[in-house]
């Protein structure tokens, strides 16, 4: 049986916590049947593999990808003792991925056409490295029947299912036949290829809303939502436009959109001996631009007769393909838990992580034993649930800029302490990795694990809270914000949650007095601290220590969040491990006494100020010892926080305020990435709403639009150039 190596290797559980974990019931069934999310799931974790005596496995694989994919296929491959080849393009020539795998061959440039879709290129390094397997991950290649079929001419193994499923279920609209034909339940829509004349004529005749669909696509990239004729006719265009761009296809179908949906998909397991499991369920509808944010295993929607049913629609439909290896049935559900298929994924899925927490199957390791041939050793009976898992996707974005992604290198990263088995980083960058604009932003997937849905949403505030992520801007402080969402808690959701709760956008998060008495009393901590370090090196005789410190702690103004609130401290005391003290803040006519203690010390990064017993992580994002201005990061936002004398705080106020530029007669770049299309001249006239140019970054396009009524008198770009963000594109008259 397969040893507990899998838990500290990859999920990162300890093995002396699996003596606690009992009472299967049943196939994917919570203890107590349909038990509420608060309550803990008590279901055994169980290990499978194949017997020693069966087929050898293979001595080396290639991993056709890179990033944090990439490093999580080469962690599960050395623990079965299989030696591992990396690929990389010029640019990536000292990712992690390199660094971990026994081999490294470079594929081409940075472009992803010239290298990690490069066929040739990668056969290649097959043939020369002696690679017996490839496993693609997730992108790139790993939905290419033509990639599987050029592995299988050279007598390499896909470490993947076969042509016939990836061909099928890779095209949208023969899949949804096929799930039709098998008796799996389908949205109403249009099963063709469909183009602009009729995709209105048949938008009019189900009715809108309408969901346009790239028949290649995935990841939400060539889909778009249509209300009326005028959108569906945009949203048709930039559909083939991203498909053409991602997928080298702009087939186009359409189906009805199902109003206020979750997003629940099924992973599933077969073998090539007539063998297929499902592996319980993930839930994914917190999503943004059709992208998966947050993922969680189990649902808190599903009962369990829901999700036999769809356990057993996805078992039916891999196997009316043939399917060989891990792969996702996606399905939508309404609020009367109706499901309908949406499409099958046949590859390793981005957020498989909270399925090995929840089961203690590596999913990575089982694909590499159903490639070898060896059969799967586990029966639907066998598979539970324990406990809870949530993943976070990391990524390099401003969410308060509309999710524009950031570039640069990591100059400091710091991961969540992982050492008790219950926080999981997938990652394929470390201190120094830069973020390009040549490919997908993920930092990271953080995975968190507990006995109940609480205590794993509870880890991943506090993981998220001490990732400590410097260079680029990431999105940790909107993940934060949906942790602490009451929705979110309540498990109401549904795939339109973020369009809903930030329909303007999000706009960052919104402190409570609970918030500004702990960011008031770090930010105080840090003072106490400096002004002890100063006091101790006077050299003086007459320097009295005391009267020293307390003449800026008796009276203080703290400005925090565009707020300046008075403050004064009565007893304290700095040691060298913490600060406790008794903090009067006053905001107005409104004033409180907290009693709080803080282990800030010179030169930390991350610290924890505990009031009432609660307990609040900071981190220290610039601080100067001769500066009053601390950066402070609380809940993933950067917050300035200045803390002056009274006397200090007065001189302040006559400071000359910054000068702000004018850019009302210009379109400046709202992100970095190439230009696909500029489409207004010098002298053109341009109106509010109008498209003047689409920019591509990250493998999305961005439609530009000009913000009023103006007469274009330069034109700084053309096709294909590269700029920067805040670059100016466009100016008027």
């Amino acid at each position: 049986m397969l040893s507990t190596r899998f838990l500290s290797r990859v999920s990162g559980f300890r093995a002396k916590s699996l003596s606690s974990l009992n009472g299967l019931n049943g196939a994917g069934a919570l203890n107590g049947s349909s038990a509420p999310f608060g309550v803990q799931c008590s279901v055994a974790i169980r290990f499978f593999s194949a017997s020693a005596t069966q087929d050898k496995l293979f001595d080396k694989i290639l991993i056709a990808n890179r990033g944090e994919i990439a490093c999580r296929v080469i962690k599960s491959a050395k623990s079965m003792g299989i030696k591992t080849v990396a690929i990389y393009s010029e640019p990536d020539a000292n990712s992690l991925h390199v660094r971990m795998a026994d081999e490294a061959v470079c594929v081409g440039p940075a472009a992803s056409s010239a290298s990690y879709l490069n066929m040739d290129a990668i056969i290649d390094a097959i043939i020369t490295t002696g690679a017996q397997a490839v496993h693609p991950g997730y992108g790139f290649l790993s939905e290419n029947s033509i990639f599987q079929g050029k592995l299988q001419d050279i007598g390499v193994k896909f470490i993947g299912p076969g042509t016939y499923a990836i061909e099928s279920m890779g095209d949208k609209i023969a899949s949804k036949k096929i799930a039709r034909d098998a008796n799996v339940n389908i949205i109403p829509g249009y099963l063709g290829e469909i183009d602009a004349n009729d995709l209105l004529k048949f938008a009019n005749e189900i009715g809108y809303p309408v969901m346009i669909k790239a028949s290649a696509g995935g990841g939400g990239k060539g889909m778009r939502v249509a209300w009326d004729d005028a959108e569906a006719v945009e949203g048709f265009r930039l559909s083939k436009q991203e498909a053409m761009s991602s997928f080298g296809n702009d087939t186009i179908f359409v189906e009805k959109f199902i109003e206020d949906p979750r997003h629940i998909e099924i992973q599933v397991l077969c073998d090539g001996h007539g063998n297929a499991v499902w592996v319980n369920e993930r839930e994914c509808s917190i999503q943004r631009r059709n992208q998966k944010v947050i993922e969680e295993a189990p649902s808190v929607f599903l009962d369990d007769a829901t999700r036999k049913e769809m356990g057993e629609q996805a078992v039916t439909l891999a196997k009316a393909v043939d399917y060989e290896s891990a792969g996702t049935v996606e399905f939508i559900v309404d609020k009367n838990r109706n499901f309908y298929f949406l499409e099958m994924n046949t590859r390793l899925q981005v957020e498989h992580p909270v399925t090995e927490y929840i089961t203690g199957i590596d999913l990575v390791e089982q694909m590499i034993k159903i490639a070898a041939g060896q059969p799967l050793a586990m029966k639907q009976s066998d598979i539970g649930i324990n406990g809870w898992s949530v993943e976070s996707r990391v990524y390099a974005e401003d969410a308060l800029r509309g999710f524009l992604p950031s570039i640069g290198h990591l100059h400091r990263y710091q991961e969540p302490d992982q050492s008790n088995g219950d926080v999981r980083v997938d990652t394929g960058v470390r201190e120094g990795s830069e973020i390009s604009i040549y490919y997908d932003p993920l930092i990271c997937k953080l995975i968190t694990y507990g006995p109940t849905r609480e205590a794993a949403i509870q880890k991943m505030k506090e993981s998220l809270d001490t990732y400590v992520i410097r260079g680029v801007t990431s999105n940790i402080n909107f993940l934060r914000a949906l942790m602490d969402h009451p929705r979110f808690l309540e498990g109401d959701m549904t795939t339109k949650f973020i369009e809903e709760e930030y329909p303007n956008g999000f706009e960052g998060i919104k402190l409570t007095e609970m918030d500004v008495d702990a960011l008031v009393c770090a930010g105080v901590a840090n003072t106490a601290v400096k002004l002890r370090v100063q006091s101790s090196i006077a050299t003086s005789e007459s320097f009295d220590e005391e009267t020293f410190e307390r003449d800026t702690l008796n009276a203080m103004v703290v400005s925090l969040a565009d707020q300046e609130y008075k403050v004064s401290v009565g007893e304290y005391f700095v040691t060298e491990e913490d600060v406790s003290m008794e903090v009067t803040i006053t905001n107005g006519a409104v004033s409180r006494t907290v009693k709080a203690t803080s282990n800030y010390t010179m030169g930390c990064t991350i610290f924890t100020t505990e009031i009432d017993e609660h307990q609040y992580i900071t981190q220290i994002v610039q601080d100067v010892e001769s500066s009053p201005l601390t950066t402070l990061s609380f809940k993933g936002t950067n917050f300035d926080v200045t803390v002056l004398s009274a006397r200090n705080a007065a001189l302040y106020e006559h400071m000359p305020l910054p000068v702000e530029v004018d850019t009302s007669k210009m379109v400046v770049s709202p992100m970095p990435g190439a230009i696909y299309s500029v489409n207004v001249n010098v002298g053109d006239k341009v109106f509010p709403g109008m498209e003047v140019c689409v920019i591509e970054a990250m493998k999305m396009q961005n439609a530009i639009r000009a913000s009023g009524d103006a007469v274009v008198k330069a034109v700084n770009i053309e096709k294909g150039q590269t700029v920067a963000s805040d670059e100016v594109l466009i100016e008027f008259e």
